[in-house]
């Protein structure tokens, strides 16, 4: 019995996403929990496994479609199969040309179908309507094209393929002699070009640097290691501790713990902090939510678990929405400073970076001092200058004396 590929539910908030690649064609065999296809929300991108082992008999959507959740986007199941009732009703047989040539078409044909030649084939059955636009936009001649799709029919993707050799390398090879390389641009990397241009457009950012002293975080990340296993703290970082410190003093500075919305500004009570993280697929920023009521081993611990969720790509699409401020790290990386770009509509974001030595003045002598430096990116429209400065100097004083601001939450309550 035919098993449907159903479009999945991303999160509440998502109601429909947008096939960005499919990794099978029609009459490929596949495996349950095989990728099939990537999708894309607002937020991130993710796979469609296969849910069941067989072949892939039909798809539905074609690369860009946005297909609303939980409709049948392919089908697998077993050759000859008839699978047109579960077709959807928007789609006519051959929608999702662009994607695969017909291993079961839905018009009454025979099921054991031999192709002519290919390249007979192309000129006998031309180019589909999408490859012809797709070849009159980059000037790509479909006569001299073999077809893959159905009877040889040029289709889009043929003309996609095409492009590198007819147009990039020969418009390249006169200024930029040698081989080159050409990356589409879509999934994550889209959406993250997509939101950074548009988050420079829309606000005034401006960025102030400094740098805090950082022996009192080094000792307490020195402790937390040589802790008892039985006391959870060896996992403890100093993004965590960073970002714990960030929290305390967001909650003295709701200016900075707020939303730029054009004609208003909302400022938050509490703190869901967004943390960005650097996977394979690109940048994304899960969000931990009510931070500021969090002890610190609890915020190192959902910090850690939306990172792998991250990496993992299992990410819950909700937990990459509703951030009031981020914190942002390339401090591993030994990037001295840094201009971290707002993720809009958050007025501010924080820049972690290295900790390098400082010439201090103890004293009548001169010494050197671990400094953890600190880039603070805020928005002009809804923040100024100085309550900036005044944020960053009091998040630099409770680095400086980080076991103070730990030994005051346990006297408040709030345990590590």
């Amino acid at each position: 019995m035919a098993t449907e590929v159903l479009m999945p539910r991303q999160g509440q908030s998502v109601e429909s996403c947008i096939i960005i690649e499919w990794r099978v064609q029609e009459g490929d065999a596949v495996e349950e929990g095989q990728p099939v296809c990537d999708i894309e929300t607002d937020k991130a991108v993710f796979e469609v496994e296969a849910p069941a082992s067989g072949t892939v008999l039909g798809i539905f959507y074609p690369v860009d479609a946005d297909v609303e959740v939980l409709k049948t986007i392919a089908v697998i199941g077993e050759p000859g199969e008839d699978i047109s009732s579960l077709r959807p009703a928007d789609q006519e047989p051959g929608a999702a040309e662009g994607q695969a040539s017909s291993a079961q078409p839905a018009e009454a044909e025979p099921t054991a179908r031999v192709p002519d030649p290919p390249v007979a084939q192309a000129s006998a059955s031309g180019a589909s309507p999408r490859a012809k636009k797709q070849a009159a936009e980059k000037g790509v001649d479909t006569a001299g094209l073999t077809g893959s799709g159905p009877h040889g029919r040029v289709i889009e993707r043929d003309v996609i393929a095409a492009q590198p050799a007819s147009i990039s390398a020969a418009a390249l090879a006169a200024d930029f002699p040698g081989n080159t390389k050409e990356v589409p641009v879509k999934g994550v990397r889209k959406l993250v070009a997509e939101r950074m241009h548009a988050s420079l457009q829309n606000t005034a950012q401006l960025t102030h640097h400094a740098s805090a002293d950082a022996r009192a975080v080094l000792a307490y990340r020195k402790q937390c290691k040589a802790a008892p296993e039985e006391a959870g703290l060896g996992g403890i970082s100093i993004n965590d501790i960073v970002m714990y410190a960030t929290v305390r003093t967001l909650v003295e500075f709701s200016e900075l713990n707020a939303h730029w919305l054009g004609d208003r500004i909302v400022q938050f009570e509490n703190v869901h902090l967004g943390l960005a993280v650097d996977t394979e697929r690109g940048l994304v920023v899960p969000v931990i939510r009510n931070a500021n009521h969090m002890s610190l081993g609890q915020l190192s611990t959902a910090a850690g678990k939306l990172a792998q969720d991250c990496i993992n790509g299992n990410i819950d699409p909700d937990a990459l929405q509703g951030g009031t401020f981020t914190v942002t790290n390339l401090g591993a990386l030994g990037i001295e400073a840094f201009t971290p770009v707002l993720n809009a509509p958050e007025v501010g974001i924080l820049g972690v970076c290295a900790i390098q030595p400082k010439p201090v003045i103890i004293g009548t002598e001169t010494g050197f001092v671990p400094h953890l430096g600190l880039s603070l990116t805020f928005d002009h429209c809804a923040v100024d200058g100085a309550p900036a400065a005044r944020f960053l100097a009091s998040l630099r004083d409770k680095l400086a004396g980080f076991e103070s601001l730990i030994e005051q939450d346990h006297l408040d309550g709030v345990t590590s």
